[in-house]
C-alpha cells in the first residue's frame, strides 16, 4: 500500500514523460519520447529512496541516443510500458553503452519491485541477459502498465541513454546483423594486423611494426567499447576491465603517431616537428599513468585523452600540409585513410553528443571510418613495400629469404584459420546473394551487397590459394576424377575475364576448337583454376592493348584429348633475368614494376604444380613492355558421345531434404538457397543426434550433413546411419557432406564413411542442386 501511494504521488507531479505510458503496439513515436531522467549527483539512492524523493528535477530525453557527456554522476531514467493486449508480452530493452559501469533496472508493479543488473563492474554471469550490450529482458503482463527505473553511473566516461525496445524476433534479427558486421570488421583488423607484423618480421622496417600494433590496438579499443573484452577476456570486471578503453585508446594514439612519424619520414623531412611529436608522446605517457593512480585521475583522463587524441589528429594533418607546402610526395592512399579516420571520429563524436540520429551507420561510424582507414592505409603500405624493394635490391633479397624462413609458420597459421574463415564467408556470401536476388531492394542497396559479394569472393580466392599452397608444400594435393563438360566451364571462366578486360578498355578474344569433346574426365575445379590464374594475370598485368585466349584439341589414342591452351597479352612483360623466378612463391610481390594489381603472389606457383599433377607442360615467352604468352598442354580422357547414356529424365525429381547444420546463419543461408527450388522441401536440425531422430519420424530423400557440430558430429551420425541400426531404407539414404573443412583428408574420410558426395562452403547454389540431383538420378556413363 505504501509503494502504491508513492507511485500515485510521483504521477501527480504532472511530468508528461513520466505520466504517459508507452505501448509498443499502438503508441506513436519511440520509447525515449515517453521517458525522462534526473541527475542525482553522487547520491547513492535505492529505488525506494529515489521514488520517495522530491528533490530532483526530471528532464526529457532530447534524442534517441541522449548523451550527458563525461561524468561520474548518477542518473535515474524513468518510463512506463503498457500492454493493452490480452497476452503477456516479452521485450528486449537495449540501453546505455556497453562500458557503462552501472546499469540497474527496476520494474515496479503494484506490490513488488524486481531488480535486474547490468554494467561492466559486476561479473558478466550476474547480468540478467548474458550479452555484450546492456540488454534487459522485460516481461509485461497482459492488460497492465509496468513502471521502470533505470540507474546509470560511469567512472567519468560519457553516459548515453538510448532506450531501444524490440520484440523477440526483431531483437535476434538485429543481433544476427550485428554479428555479421562485427565479424567483417574484426576479421579485417585481425588479418591486416597479422600480415603487417609478418612484414615487419621479414623486412625489419619499424613502420610495419607500428602499423600492425596500431591495427591491433584499434581492434582491442573497439572490442572494449563493444563489450567484447568484458564478455570474453575479463568477465569478472574489475580494475583492468574498467580501464581497458583508456589503455587501448592511449596505445592507439601512440602507435598511430609513431606509424605516421615513420611513414612520413618526419625525422628527415620535417625535423622541427620531432619535438611536437615527442611532446604528445610524453602527454600520452602521463595520461597512461593517471589511468592507474586513482579513480579521480581516471575520471580526468577521459576528457583529457579525447583532447590528446584531437591534438594528435591535428598534428598529423599539420604534418601533411607542411609536406605538401614543401612539395614533398605523400601517398594518396595514406591521405584517404586519414580522411576516413577523421570522418569516422567526427560521426562518432557527433552521435555521442546527440547531434546525429541514432541508427546503424551513426552508431558504427567509428568502425566504418576505422575499417576504411585500415583498407587505405594498408594500400599505402603496399606502395611502401614497392618503394623499399626499388630502393635496395640486395636488402629486399635478404628480406625475402627471411620471409621464406617463416613461410612454414604462415602456411600453418593460414591453414588453421581457413576453416574458421569459410564458415562466416558462407554466411556473408549467402546473405549477399539473397539480397541481390531481392527485386525490392533499391539500386543503392544492391550496389552495396554486390560490393560485399565481390569482396567475399576475393577473400575466398585468397584463402583457397593459400590452402592449396599449403597442400602443395606438403605434397598432399590430389586431383579428383569426375566427368564434366569442358566447353561450359571454359566459356564461363572466359566470360568472367572478358568482362574484366572490357572494363579496362582491353580488346578480348576467345577462340575455341569446335572439336572439343562434350564430356571429359578429370578434376574440373583444378582445370578451371589453371586457366583462371593465367587469364587473371593476363588481364591484371595489361593496361592497354589486347588479351587472346586460344584452345585447340588434338585427339590421341585411348580416348585421350590433348588440350593446347595459349593465353597472350600486350601487357608489361617480364625481364629475361626474372623469367626464371616467375613461378616462385610470392614472386608477384618481388616484381619491381610500378604495378597496381591485386593478388597474393601464389597464382603461377599453384598453376605450375597443378599442370605438373595433370602430367602436362607449361611454358612462358615474354618480352618486357611488349607482352607475355603462356602455353599449356594438358591431356585428359574423354567420353565419346555414343557412350553417354543420360537418365530418362523429363522433370526434376521431388526431393524431401534433411539439413543438418548447427550454425544459425548457415541454416538461414541453406533455407534460402533451397526455398527457391519448387521441387525441394526440407527440414533443419541442429546436430547429428537430432538428425537421427528426424530420420525415424519422417521420410527423407537426401541428407545435407555438416561435419563439425556439438552433441553429435556428422561423422558419428553418418556412421550410425550406414551401420543399418535405423533400418535398411534409412541406411541407404544419400548423404552429401556440406562443410567448411576443405582439406583433402576430410574429403577422403567422409567418402570412406559412406557419404555419397562432398561440398565445401561457401555453398554454390547451382553446384549444390546439381549434386543433389545426381544423388537421386545419376547420369550413367560407359567408359571404354
Amino acid at each position: 500500500m505504501k509503494l502504491h501511494c508513492l507511485v500515485l504521488l510521483l504521477m501527480s507531479l504532472g511530468i508528461y514523460a513520466q505520466d504517459a505510458p508507452f505501448d509498443p503496439e499502438v503508441s506513436k513515436g519511440q520509447l525515449y519520447e515517453y521517458a525522462s531522467f534526473a541527475n542525482v549527483g553522487d547520491a547513492q539512492l535505492s529505488v525506494e529512496e529515489f521514488m520517495e524523493s522530491t528533490d530532483y528535477e526530471y528532464q526529457n530525453l532530447n534524442s534517441e541516443n541522449h548523451s550527458v557527456g563525461f561524468t561520474s554522476d548518477l542518473f535515474w531514467v524513468h518510463f512506463k510500458i503498457e500492454n493493452s493486449s490480452n497476452q503477456n508480452k516479452t521485450y528486449y530493452l537495449e540501453t546505455a553503452r556497453p562500458i557503462t559501469d552501472k546499469a540497474d533496472l527496476y520494474q515496479v508493479s503494484e506490490s513488488t519491485i524486481q531488480t535486474f543488473k547490468s554494467g561492466d563492474q559486476i561479473a558478466f554471469s550476474e547480468r540478467q541477459v548474458k550479452h555484450r550490450l546492456t540488454i534487459f529482458k522485460l516481461e509485461v503482463p497482459q492488460q497492465s502498465v509496468q513502471e521502470f527505473y533505470l540507474n546509470l553511473q560511469s567512472d567519468g566516461e560519457t553516459i548515453n541513454m538510448p532506450l531501444d525496445l524490440y520484440d523477440q524476433a526483431s531483437f535476434w534479427m538485429v543481433n544476427y546483423k550485428q554479428q555479421l558486421f562485427l565479424g567483417l570488421f574484426y576479421g579485417l583488423l585481425f588479418i591486416a594486423g597479422i600480415i603487417y607484423l609478418f612484414f615487419y618480421h621479414s623486412l625489419s622496417e619499424k613502420t610495419f611494426l607500428y602499423y600492425g600494433l596500431y591495427v591491433f590496438s584499434i581492434g582491442f579499443m573497439q572490442a572494449s567499447i563493444d563489450g567484447l573484452i568484458f564478455q570474453y577476456v575479463l568477465p569478472s570486471g574489475g580494475f583492468i576491465n574498467s580501464r581497458a578503453v583508456m589503455i587501448t585508446a592511449l596505445l592507439s594514439t601512440f602507435f598511430l603517431l609513431k606509424y605516421c612519424e615513420h611513414f612520413l619520414k618526419v625525422s628527415t623531412q620535417l625535423r622541427g616537428f620531432r619535438n611536437v611529436y615527442n611532446g604528445i608522446y610524453i602527454s600520452s605517457g602521463l595520461l597512461f599513468a593517471m589511468v592507474f593512480i586513482s579513480p579521480k585521475t581516471l575520471e580526468l583522463t577521459y576528457p583529457l585523452s579525447n583532447l590528446n587524441g584531437l591534438v594528435s589528429l591535428v598534428l598529423i594533418l599539420t604534418t601533411i600540409f607542411a609536406l605538401r607546402k614543401k612539395r614533398l610526395p605523400i601517398d594518396n592512399f595514406f591521405l584517404l585513410g586519414i580522411f576516413f579516420l577523421v570522418v569516422g571520429l567526427f560521426g562518432f563524436v557527433m552521435n555521442n553528443l546527440s547531434l546525429l540520429p541514432n541508427n546503424f551507420y551513426t552508431l558504427n561510424s567509428a568502425k566504418f571510418g576505422s575499417g576504411l582507414e585500415i583498407v587505405f592505409l594498408s594500400l599505402s603500405m603496399t606502395n611502401l613495400i614497392r618503394k623499399l624493394r626499388q630502393d635496395n635490391e640486395k636488402a629486399q633479397a635478404l628480406a625475402l629469404r627471411k620471409s621464406e624462413e617463416i613461410s612454414g609458420l604462415k602456411s600453418y597459421f593460414m591453414s588453421n584459420i581457413s576453416h574458421e574463415l569459410r564458415t562466416p564467408i558462407n554466411a556473408i556470401m549467402g546473405i549477399a546473394e539473397l539480397e541481390l536476388s531481392d527485386l525490392d531492394n533499391s539500386k543503392e542497396d544492391r550496389k552495396k551487397y554486390q560490393l560485399i559479394k565481390n569482396a567475399s569472393l576475393s577473400l575466398l580466392s585468397n584463402v583457397n590459394d593459400i590452402l592449396d599452397f599449403e597442400k602443395i608444400e606438403k605434397s598432399e594435393l590430389i586431383l579428383k576424377t569426375e566427368s564434366f563438360n569442358p566447353s561450359i566451364v571454359l566459356n564461363q571462366i572466359s566470360d568472367n575475364w572478358k568482362s574484366e578486360a572490357r572494363l579496362k578498355g582491353l580488346d578480348y578474344k576467345f577462340e575455341m576448337d569446335h572439336d572439343i569433346p562434350t564430356t571429359a574426365v578429370g578434376d574440373s575445379e583444378r582445370f578451371v583454376q589453371i586457366i583462371n590464374n593465367v587469364l587473371g594475370n593476363a588481364v591484371k598485368f595489361t593496361d592497354k592493348g589486347q588479351v587472346r585466349f586460344k584452345l585447340k584439341c588434338l585427339n590421341q589414342p585411348d580416348s585421350t584429348c590433348r588440350f593446347s591452351i595459349q593465353v597472350s597479352d600486350t601487357g608489361i612483360g617480364i625481364d629475361m633475368d626474372k623469367q626464371k623466378d616467375v613461378f616462385d612463391s610470392f614472386n608477384q610481390m618481388r616484381l619491381d614494376h610500378k604495378r597496381k594489381f591485386g593478388g597474393v603472389g601464389l597464382g603461377l606457383t599453384i598453376t605450375k604444380h597443378l599442370v605438373k599433377l595433370f602430367e602436362g607442360t607449361l611454358r612462358i615467352e615474354s618480352t618486357k613492355n611488349e607482352g607475355t604468352t603462356v602455353f599449356i598442354d594438358i591431356s585428359l580422357k574423354y567420353i565419346p558421345k555414343s557412350n553417354i547414356i543420360p537418365a530418362n529424365q523429363t522433370d526434376k525429381t521431388e526431393q524431401h531434404v534433411l539439413i543438418v547444420e548447427d550454425n544459425k546463419l548457415n541454416q538461414m543461408v541453406m533455407r534460402q538457397l533451397l526455398k527457391s527450388a519448387d521441387h525441394i522441401s526440407f527440414a533443419v536440425v541442429n546436430n547429428g543426434k537430432e538428425a537421427l531422430e528426424a530420420l525415424q519420424k519422417d521420410v527423407y530423400d537426401l541428407v545435407l550433413m555438416d561435419l563439425q557440430m556439438p552433441i553429435m558430429d556428422g561423422y558419428e551420425a553418418t556412421k550410425i546411419i550406414r551401420s543399418g541400426q535405423l533400418g535398411d531404407t534409412i541406411g541407404n539414404i544419400p548423404i552429401i557432406a556440406v562443410t567448411a573443412d576443405a582439406m583433402q583428408e576430410t574429403r577422403k574420410r567422409v567418402l570412406e564413411l559412406g557419404m555419397n558426395d562432398y561440398l565445401t562452403k561457401p555453398v554454390n547454389k547451382e553446384l549444390l542442386l546439381q549434386k543433389m540431383e545426381s544423388c537421386q538420378s545419376p547420369i550413367t556413363l560407359k567408359i571404354a
